[in-house]
């Protein structure tokens, strides 16, 4: 059996943590003012989406990923 931190490298869940930092990494590519969501620009609400899908995925990883340390 591998050690704990052995464990928690190798799991495949924690991919998953790099798609915020990946959709928001690139600035060129929603810096830009339309479309407008309710009056909104672009640039502001795509990075407001990305809160709200990054705290999903932290939420996701923390459940599918804190088994690993009580075994």
């Amino acid at each position: 059996m591998l050690p704990l931190m052995a464990q928690r490298k190798h799991n495949p869940w924690l991919w998953l943590l790099l798609l915020p930092f990946a959709g928001l990494c690139f600035p060129q590519m929603y810096n830009r003012e339309t479309p407008y969501l309710l009056g909104v620009p672009f640039f502001y609400w795509y990075q407001f989406v990305w809160v709200i899908v990054a705290t999903g995925i932290l939420a996701l990883v923390y459940v599918r990923t804190r088994g690993d340390a009580q075994d």
